[in-house]
């Protein structure tokens, strides 16, 4: 007898601590998952010119205006706003930038893009932009893409000290030159 309730004891002493251990909760993936493009693009590379950290997106059968309003401060993404790394100086968009991290803001318009690089850190979306807290505005290209592009995606591309950044979404394919 004694060492059934001996037994029990230590079954219920080690579920209490086993479900202790294993009662963390870990959220499913967030449905705008953040991704990395980077310059350059080898991950074998390991000193980066350019890196952009940014929420991706998706239209579901959205329309692209609604969700990235023309004419309106955009976060150039979701979730936090858009962080963009330059590891030295460059020219960005035609105008000289520091060596640093910034926001990255953009305006959407049919013919181009105004594309804010700011001072703020940490921001959620594009609800606290401030324009004080801009470094350079600068205006970049639109094409259109033959194919639709589901999820919000940047893309680095180039050679020797010119590279392209490219941002494209919906039909939508927005692109900006850096010289580094």
């Amino acid at each position: 007898m004694k060492k059934s309730i001996l037994t029990f004891a230590i079954f219920a002493i080690t579920l209490m601590f086993s479900s202790e251990f294993s009662a963390q909760k870990f959220p499913k993936l967030d449905v705008s998952p953040m991704d990395v493009a980077s310059y350059p693009t080898s991950y074998k590379e390991a000193n980066k010119i350019v890196k952009v950290i940014y929420s991706r997106p998706q239209l579901k059968g959205r329309d692209l205006e609604k969700l990235a309003p023309k004419d309106k401060v955009w976060r150039t993404g979701a979730n936090e706003a858009t962080e963009i790394y330059f590891y030295k100086d460059v020219t960005f968009g035609g105008k000289k930038v520091k060596a640093g991290r910034y926001t990255m803001f953009s305006i959407p318009s049919d013919n181009e893009w105004t594309i804010i690089l700011s001072t703020a850190k940490n921001v959620w979306g594009s609800y606290f932009y401030k324009e004080e807290e801009d470094v350079v505005r600068v205006n970049a290209e639109v094409s259109n893409s033959k194919d639709v592009i589901e999820a919000f995606s940047v893309v680095l591309e180039g050679e020797s000290n010119k590279i392209e950044m490219f941002m494209g979404w919906g039909n939508t394919i927005v692109s900006l030159p850096i010289e580094f």
